[in-house]
């Protein structure tokens, strides 16, 4: 009888299932990507912005990052064998199971930096005074 309960997957489904995976950890996630034949391992790091469906098979996480100023989020199934490692790198203590508030708040850290770029940009606009001595005409009234 213990055979038919068993189940068969490329996953290591207990060791994901023991994966304390929570929102507001830093992780790096490890996919598996096919190119022309070869696979090759391409990671992810970023920081969990949910889990979602607890243990069950379709459970799943978000993953955040900002790769060169843009957001980007990726929602990877938990147990996806395209998904070859997960590590947790940092762990932060969070008051909220979904951090999606991340996405508004990082959205107005960049219009303020932008806010600050425009500012330089007005300044360095200006023409600098030229560094050529200014020539005095003599008046009749100086000889």
């Amino acid at each position: 009888m213990s055979t038919m309960n068993k189940v068969i997957s490329p996953v290591d489904i207990e060791g994901r299932q023991k994966l304390d995976l929570r929102s507001g950890d830093t992780v790096r996630v490890w996919q598996k990507i096919v190119e022309k034949g070869k696979t090759r391992l391409q990671a992810f790091e970023g920081l969990v912005l949910a889990r979602k469906h607890g243990k069950e098979a379709g459970a799943t996480f978000t993953v955040r990052r900002v790769a060169s100023g843009v957001g980007v989020e990726k929602i990877f199934p938990l147990y996806s064998p395209i998904v070859d490692k997960i590590e947790v790198l940092k762990r932060s203590k969070v008051r909220r199971s979904k951090l999606y508030h991340i996405r508004d708040k990082a959205a107005k850290e960049i219009r303020r930096q932008m806010r600050n770029v425009r500012m330089v940009k007005e300044v360095e606009s200006t023409p600098a005074p030229e560094s050529t001595p200014e020539t005095v005409e003599e008046t009749p009234e100086a000889k």
